[in-house]
């Protein structure tokens, strides 16, 4: 597999599960500052020219929820999708709720974001995980959430289940490594 991702961006999400499966794969960290998604030799692989892209077996697969899911398909073992009907039905509502909802929210100004993560913050509950266990949902939360929060860095009980989560997420091995990765490479995010 190879992986096209950008430090910080979106793609941090499926950099973070390819971590959790345990997938060998091969990074290749693209710099918008440089603008190498709009290199012609990225565009030959994904003409959107987004992050992320992972090739599978010469196939392209675009998206975050889209790796998210192959990757949970893809290996079982790893246990992030649940198995039953139900279950995945509502790891795709949150995944749905997190890419058309949350992820544009900050376009629309901070105080919408605002009011869109408490939406999130209730919706996730004080429970542990988003579906009850630990799945790709809470890995595509993570990664939205973690960037408001490192930029609006919200008050002290402003959400609380999504901090609870936050630190949860923090403490697994696979988003520790992802960070270091990709913070060694450097963030080029707009503030």
């Amino acid at each position: 597999m190879i992986f096209y991702f950008a430090p910080g961006s979106s793609s941090m999400a499926a950099h973070i599960a390819l971590h959790e499966v345990g997938a060998a794969f091969e990074a290749r960290p693209l710099s918008f500052r440089r603008n190498e998604t709009r290199s012609a030799e990225f565009l030959a692989v994904n003409p959107e020219g987004k992050v992320p892209t992972l090739v599978v077996d010469g196939v392209v697969l675009t998206e975050v929820a889209g790796i998210l899911f192959y990757l949970a398909r893809a290996f079982p073992a790893a246990a992030l999708l649940p198995e039953d009907a139900v279950g995945q039905a509502r790891a795709v509502s949150w995944m749905s709720f997190i890419a058309a909802t949350l992820h544009p929210a900050r376009r629309q100004g901070i105080e919408h974001a605002r009011g869109v993560y408490a939406l999130a913050d209730r919706r996730l509950g004080a429970g542990e995980w988003a579906l009850g266990r630990y799945s790709i949902a809470d890995i595509h939360l993570f990664r939205l959430f973690w960037r408001f929060n490192a930029s609006l860095q919200p008050g002290p009980g402003e959400f609380p289940n999504l901090m609870a989560h936050h630190a949860r997420m923090l403490a697994r091995p696979a988003v520790r490594r992802t960070i270091e990765i990709e913070a060694a490479i450097g963030y080029e995010l707009p503030a």
